[in-house]
């Protein structure tokens, strides 16, 4: 066997050997973006329906929650930047193989999306702050136009929400040079658990038991396809190339263990598919115990997601500087 040895001068501080660049504000960020996203896309989905006594609050209070909560994670992403004065650049092109562009330009889209659609649902599900705006020039005719197009808008609304939620997932997979991130499964799985995180916000916020009831059978399942996409997901890394596997390995055993499968796969997911198993059969003591897990979960998914992509690498060596190396060096 003939032994190398590579020398090499790259001593990149927050690269070399792991990535370290980013902190709580990312997880946090990508949290609440999937979360907008599942806000959205449920708002628009039981308008569309044509479900206002059905799932009242779905239909006429939810909506307003969305600029709200993506303006929380905006900020945190604000806060990540290094060089925040500069965020207007983002803007100044759209780079067709760049997610982090498109998603940049989703955003800008989502914004006004979310107002229209709180716009649109406020006379019914808040009128105390639909009389407060109706005072303000030009507040009645917003409310009128917001609610002339509340389909179209409502319409409109899916299809970016649903690119919201996937491009939390696809901002890392296309990350290729972290093994744990350069997977496709991460799009979809960010994506349904953004649904998932919505459909059990809307079972702690909901007042109505059959609303509730119908955002518990919701999650359900989308718990259900969210453990399938986990799983998948680890096939993907274990089946991959060696630094792949290696990557995987923090949650098989690994330093990551004890967090992924008892703080994620078992308090975010299992016990909450139990706890919901039992709230469609009216067997449930603690309501909502399950949902407050539930979004537990779906930060600790990107907090881990997160952690574990940027330990991963594809170059195996330890950063160590020895002046003897030196003399080696043509």
């Amino acid at each position: 066997m003939v032994e190398e040895l590579l020398i090499t001068a790259r001593a990149n501080p927050k690269i070399d050997p792991s990535l370290g660049i980013w902190s709580w504000e990312i997880p946090v960020y990508l949290f609440f973006g999937g979360l907008t996203a599942g806000i959205l896309f449920f708002s628009a989905w039981m308008i569309l329906r044509n479900r206002d006594e059905e799932t009242p609050f779905a239909a006429s209070r939810y909506a307003i929650w969305a600029p709200i909560v993506l303006s929380i994670g905006m900020t945190t992403l604000f806060l990540d930047l290094e060089h925040k004065l500069y965020v207007f650049r983002f803007y100044t092109t759209l780079q067709p193989l760049s997610p982090m562009s498109w998603g940049s330009w989703v955003l800008l889209i989502i914004y006004p999306l979310a107002i229209l659609l709180t716009l649109a649902t406020l006379r019914k599900g808040y009128p105390m702050l639909a009389g407060l705006l109706e005072k303000l020039p030009f507040g009645s005719l917003a409310l009128d136009l917001s609610e002339r197009f509340k389909r179209p808008i409502a319409i409109w609304t899916i299809p970016f929400a649903i690119a919201l939620g996937i491009y939390t997932g696809i901002l890392l997979s296309a990350f290729s040079a972290r093994p744990f991130w350069n997977s496709g499964v991460l799009g979809p799985l960010f994506l349904v658990s953004g649904l998932s995180s919505a459909a059990a916000l809307a079972v702690l916020l909901a007042k109505q038991h059959g609303e509730r009831l119908q955002f518990a059978r919701i999650d359900l399942g989308l718990i259900a396809v969210e453990l399938l996409l986990v799983g998948l997901l680890i096939i993907n890394l274990h089946t991959g190339s060696g630094p792949q596997v290696q990557a995987v390995q923090q949650i098989l055993g690994g330093p990551y263990t004890q967090l992924f499968w008892l703080g994620f796969v078992l308090v975010g997911l299992l016990i909450p598919l139990m706890l919901g198993w039992l709230e469609i059969r009216n067997l449930n003591p603690v309501v909502f115990l399950g949902p407050l897990l539930v979004l537990i979960g779906g930060y600790l998914l990107r907090q881990l997601t997160v952690d574990l992509g940027q330990v991963s690498t594809w170059t195996n060596y330890a950063s160590q500087f020895n002046p003897q190396l030196l003399e080696l060096l043509p």
